[in-house]
């Protein structure tokens, strides 16, 4: 698909944005040509394909689930401003 200089207008006219001629006509090329290769993208056979969710096959390295610190909760707690039943109490800010 090719792109004339009264699209690119159009175009620019929407995106509110005011194109000199020669940006005009750059921008034709450059659109053309990226609606070319969309255009070749779209040719390709893919029905044999499966989709993938990343291009490379790579195990997700998992770490064990294991407790890596102590529980500090009381500790944290004891220099709290405000707490109840284990909740940390803070001002009202919204109404």
């Amino acid at each position: 698909m090719s792109l004339d200089r009264t699209e690119i207008d159009r175009i620019a006219r929407l995106a509110r944005l005011a194109l000199s001629p020669q940006e005009a006509d750059s921008y034709a090329q450059e659109l053309s040509g990226i609606l070319a290769l969309v255009e070749r993208m779209n040719a390709a056979d893919t029905a044999a394909l499966e989709p993938l969710a990343h291009p490379l096959e790579l195990k997700a390295r998992l770490r064990p689930d294991a407790v890596t610190e102590p529980d500090g909760r009381d500790r944290f707690q004891a220099i709290a401003p405000a707490v109840a039943d284990g909740l940390y109490l803070v001002p009202k800010v919204v109404d």
